[in-house]
């Protein structure tokens, strides 16, 4: 019989393994950080124990959603995983889902990212639950949020209800030991997936309850009845009842969080007789709160304090009185990540103890975010600076690696996925119907953001009349979550694309459509310059496309053009200041523009930046 190992896993690898081993048959995302290696996690494991299940990288947070709940009402455990900002573009089937229940376990993975390290909000998924009326679950490391994926079946079968799991980024990325049978050998000798788990069915088999299923308004309403039974019921779920962690004196202070928090407070109170008189609670299901717990902390304690990130959920529910303090009332931070020196000058705050004074450590980084060296949105982002003056245009930018284009002076507005055209119709209808002089308009945004939600803003952009460029940046590639593939990278059994980038944007009723390389600085500014004068009279696209340069996988031009700086450098700084490559830094000292090979990619398009042509390809 093989023996399990301890394996260092990362919190995405272990909800990962959670899955496989509780029976999903089903399990589609979108790409988004700290979500993203769930799906390539599941993969890795469902081969290792051959077992039987679905996996797809879909177009949206919304089709990923629908398309595995509808994998659930047909009797299969199915999941859907995202990033919290992501949960907003599921929100609509999110909310009915909540009303007409489940039939096989259904778990909606949002992973939040308090800070934000890597997202334009740091809104808290829990709010979304209480909304939907859908069960959340707050782990606090790796193998809590395995143990929750069991329990989120379970809880989803029982009641016939969706079930969130929210883990955060701290959870997400951070590793832990992890009980694994077996990790080597071959797939025949490791255990199958009947062994290790007992899911609903194994067959999809869906039965017909048109009151349900396509429930009118009147059986909604019946449905949003019962599902208020559910959430009742749920308050008093044994299973997911809050845990106490420690027992300090009675009817004196107490602590309750929840997610990584816990873990935060878990380790103080290892670290410190100080705090061993404070009671510690730890909610494992913000919502619904128990209410016999919350009734008991209003009732046990004179003083109960609530730390949790990154909403006050948790405070809510407990009820707002002098007894409790927490972020609704200002003595937790209203933002933020809640790091473990901010917890502790918390605790010793509450417990009235002398904060500590903590030592910040300087920011050394003396270069901000940027765009790989060798990056072909660079170039493009370039281009476009050159055919549309940033003094006489807008710029509307898009959520991505593109984002950055900021830095180049290149974007003035980003909102979120799709805003980008959005928005450039926006700005087109408010100079025209005000009487002003209408500027430049020129919208940035990716191949595989255009496809999660550029193609209705484009439609509705073209049908009401707007005038500006779309520059899409194809690199082939969803980049910044870590290179997943795009609709464009399917091919047919000949080896040709499914789906066609250009044949789409044309099909939107879009006349002036072209695709060009960005490191040819002439053809792209060319080609701009073409759509400039075609956005005269309606929407013009052009497509710049080139592959990611991360992207081991991808096939297309490798850079090979070496550069040097000739004796016509006077260290001017323009290159530095408007192509913002990494490779490229000035020497103040000797009024020279310098360049790091170890950086340089060879991509050759800084030639045509430098205005004195100092930069040049060495002679043969």
């Amino acid at each position: 019989m093989a023996m399990s190992i301890n394996k260092l896993l990362m919190g995405n690898d272990a909800i990962a393994l959670a899955l496989v081993q509780q029976g999903c048959r089903v399990a589609i995302a979108y790409p988004g950080t700290p979500s993203s290696e769930i799906i390539p996690a599941l993969n890795k494991w469902r081969d290792l124990f051959g077992s039987s299940m679905h996996l797809q990288w879909a177009i949206n947070e919304k089709v990923a959603f629908e398309t595995a709940y509808t994998a659930s009402i047909a009797g299969l455990r199915a999941m859907a995983a995202m990033k919290q900002v992501g949960l907003n573009v599921a929100s609509d089937p999110l909310m009915s889902a909540a009303y007409m229940g489940i039939k096989g376990g259904f778990i909606v993975i949002s992973a939040d990212d308090p800070g934000p390290h890597s997202s334009q909000t740091e809104q808290d998924s829990r709010l979304m639950a209480m909304i939907a009326k859908v069960p959340v679950l707050d782990p606090s490391s790796p193998s809590l949020a395995m143990e929750m994926i069991e329990i989120a079946y379970e809880i989803s079968e029982a009641y016939q209800i969706p079930v969130m799991l929210r883990p955060t980024t701290r959870v997400c990325h951070g590793s832990q030991g992890i009980q694994v049978a077996p990790l080597t050998g071959s797939i025949k000798s490791a255990p199958s997936l009947e062994q290790l788990s007992q899911p609903l069915s194994n067959r999809a088999d869906f039965k017909k309850e048109t009151n349900r299923w396509a429930a009118t308004p009147k059986f909604r309403f019946l449905q949003h009845r019962g599902l208020n039974e559910k959430i009742r019921a749920l308050s008093s779920f044994s299973k997911t009842s809050p845990m106490l962690l420690n027992k300090g004196a009675k009817g004196g202070l107490a602590i309750v969080s929840s997610g990584v928090a816990s873990a935060h407070l878990l380790d103080l109170m290892a670290d410190s007789r100080d705090y061993r008189h404070i009671t510690l609670y730890q909610v494992l299901q913000p919502y619904p709160l128990h209410h016999q717990f919350a009734e008991s902390l209003r009732n046990d304690h004179e003083s109960v304090l609530v730390i949790e990130e990154t909403s006050p959920v948790i405070q809510m529910q407990i009820g707002r009185h002098d007894k409790t303090k927490g972020r609704m009332d200002g003595f937790v931070p209203d933002a933020g990540e809640l790091l473990p020196e901010g917890i502790e000058n918390l605790v010793r705050t509450f417990a009235g103890i002398e904060p500590k004074v903590f030592s910040v450590p300087a920011d050394k980084t003396d270069r901000r975010p940027s765009l790989c060296p060798g990056c072909p949105h660079r170039a493009s982002f370039y281009a476009l600076k050159r055919v549309f003056p940033p003094s006489k245009s807008i710029y509307t930018s898009d959520i991505g690696c593109y984002t950055l284009g900021i830095n180049l002076k290149a974007v003035d507005t980003f909102i979120c996925m799709g805003g980008a055209i959005s928005q450039a119709s926006g700005f087109y209808h408010s100079y025209a119907i005000s009487g002003s002089e209408i500027p430049s308009i020129a919208a940035t945004i990716g191949d595989s953001t255009f496809f999660h939600a550029g193609i209705p803003p484009l439609i509705d952009a073209v049908v009401s009349g707007c005038k500006f460029v779309l520059l899409i940046l194809d690199n082939s590639t969803t980049a910044m979550t870590g290179n997943q593939p795009t609709p464009a990278q399917a091919l047919d059994p000949k080896g040709s694309p499914l789906v066609s980038l250009e044949r789409i944007v044309k099909s939107c009723g879009v006349k002036f459509c072209k695709t060009v390389d960005p490191y040819d600085f002439a053809a792209l500014s060319k080609t701009l310059k073409q759509a400039r004068k075609a956005s005269e009279k309606t929407v013009a696209v052009v497509i710049s496309k080139a592959p990611c340069l991360m992207d081991k996988g991808a096939k297309g031009k490798r850079m090979t053009s070496k550069v040097i700086i000739n004796d016509k450098c006077d260290g001017c700084g323009y290159c530095v200041r408007e192509f913002e490559c990494p490779a490229l830094s000035l020497l103040q000292e000797q009024k020279r523009t310098t360049i790091d090979y170890s950086l340089c990619s060879n991509c050759g398009f800084c030639v045509h930046v430098c205005p004195k042509k100092a930069i040049q390809e060495p002679l043969p």
